[in-house]
């Protein structure tokens, strides 16, 4: 193997092992189960540092790569299930879907285990219908609904509940879990860190064998991810659906997407943005966004309007008082009234 031009280990010389050294895989997709006990693979390291790795590639750009562990969670009916959905779709047609895009298809497997057949079968219908042009999978898109399983889904928070799903996956694809409450089922308390370590050990084992994994969960109290926070330890991303300061009940699913976890990735990237879904023709899913910025300043003028100080205003916005200053010089400068 070579190393990269310029780099300050390229002169060194590996030393040559006196036998070829042990490797540890998780086992063949095809052949599901625990990982097989071995001997740990240890690179002295320049030999490290002249392994010439396989790229990464972006699932859907411009934050999700390939062999990415990653949550999507918020308050019960916030819309989490509409984003897993929608991105299960792009992924395997490609195109668009909020703010994030799919160049190459993908297969994906979706496992949902919480919505009647009839449901997600009109969700994804709506999706398909709302996007331009319509999306319609390129690649295998497979879903395994409890509600057609005779006897619903295994606990993946077991040996059996995780073959049955990794049967049906291959490398490369994309496997969302939709939700963590409905499919990693024990006796357990939520917030017991030990019940969630089955899961994450599946997950490593899957990242290890090229899949990409997002699991779905529900916000607590508090407004963050319900149970224990063990959960978050090996994901790359995590992403959170809030209701904005303003949302009404009327609106239906209007959120904001923040990115709470995101190793790796930093600026526009993993800037938060809010989404509205309104019901077009036929029922068509129509998605409309705009920058969380562009919304604080109109809230900002708005609150001005209405007589109340900069200090005032950034206690209502979560603010200080000097941005609030700064952005409503900037409007009056643009002569916002």
């Amino acid at each position: 193997m070579t190393a990269a031009p310029g780099m300050p280990w390229a002169g060194l010389e590996p030393l040559p092992p006196d036998e070829p050294p042990e490797v540890v895989t998780g086992p063949p997709l095809a052949e599901p189960g625990p990982a097989p006990q071995a001997a740990l693979t240890v690179d002295l390291f320049a030999d490290f540092m002249r392994l010439e790795l396989p790229r990464r590639e972006l699932v859907a750009s411009p934050w999700l790569r390939e062999r990415d562990l990653f949550m999507l969670y918020g308050w019960r009916g916030v819309g989490k299930s509409w984003v897993a959905a929608g991105l299960a779709l792009v992924t395997t047609s490609g195109g668009r879907f909020l703010r994030w895009s799919v160049e190459t298809p993908r297969p994906v497997v979706y496992v949902d285990g919480e919505l009647p057949t009839q449901a997600l079968q009109e969700r994804f219908a709506a999706l398909a219908a709302g996007s331009d042009p319509l999306q319609v999978p390129q690649v295998p898109f497979k879903i395994i609904a409890a509600d057609r399983q005779e006897r619903g889904i295994l606990s993946l928070a077991t040996c059996e509940g995780q073959a049955a799903v990794e049967a049906h996956l291959e490398a490369g694809c994309l496997l969302l879990l939709d939700n963590v409450s409905t499919l990693c089922r024990t006796d357990k308390p939520e917030n017991d860190a030990e019940s969630w370590l089955p899961v994450q050990e599946w997950l490593l084992r899957l990242r290890r064998q090229g899949v990409t994994v997002g699991v779905v969960h529900h916000a607590g109290k508090g407004g963050q991810q319900r149970g224990t926070s063990r959960r978050e330890d090996v994901l790359d991303s995590v992403l959170v659906l809030k209701r904005p300061q303003d949302y009404a009940e009327r609106e239906g699913a209007r959120f904001e997407v923040h990115f709470e976890k995101s190793r790796g990735l930093a600026g526009a990237s993993v800037e938060p943005f809010e989404a509205r879904l309104e019901t077009g023709d036929r029922g068509a899913a129509i998605w409309t966004l705009r920058d969380l910025d562009d919304k604080l300043d109109e809230t900002i003028l708005a609150l001005s309007r209405d007589g109340m100080s900069a200090r005032a205003i950034a206690r209502e916005v979560g603010r200080n008082a000097s941005t609030v200053a700064r952005r409503l010089k900037a409007a009056r400068e643009r002569g916002s009234p």
